[in-house]
């Protein structure tokens, strides 16, 4: 930023601001380019359905903000425009693969090991007759 010229058409304030925005822009353009380098079916053809979903989501996603940002650059407020309720709808479907995702890394339950574990490490209570017995015995001997 110390060899950029800064440009009178704003106030001086923003451009910071400005700057930073025109980097995120590249860095967007940059990945979009990569994305683009390789077709959808190659791409789609080496991931599960699973990570297709969520490459279908994030792209979706993508799109759908970037069109916000442009519509608020266009004087419309997003938040009165149909693309509210697509970035929402998408966001519930992301929060559901999510679940998915979450519910695979979950560790699964052995019921049949969780029983004997919890059989075995429970006190049993020896039965009254036991200890009359065992006390018969010794007074015996």
């Amino acid at each position: 930023m110390a060899g950029e010229e800064i440009n009178e058409d704003y106030p001086v304030e923003i451009h910071e601001y400005l700057s930073t925005f025109e980097n995120s822009i590249g860095t967007v353009d940059e990945m979009l380019k990569t994305m683009m380098s390789v077709s959808r079916n190659e791409l789609l053809q080496k991931l599960d359905p699973l990570e297709q979903a969520k490459v279908d989501l994030v792209s979706a996603y993508t799109l759908n903000s970037m069109f916000w940002v442009y519509l608020a650059t266009q004087g419309v407020n997003p938040k009165e425009h149909p693309v509210k309720q697509e970035l929402e709808r998408i966001r519930v479907y992301m929060n559901r693969v999510k679940e998915i995702t979450d519910k695979k890394k979950a560790g699964k339950l052995d019921r049949a090991a969780a029983s004997r574990f919890v059989k075995n490490a429970l006190w049993e209570p020896k039965p009254k007759n036991a200890s009359k017995i065992a006390n018969k015995g010794k007074s015996k001997s």
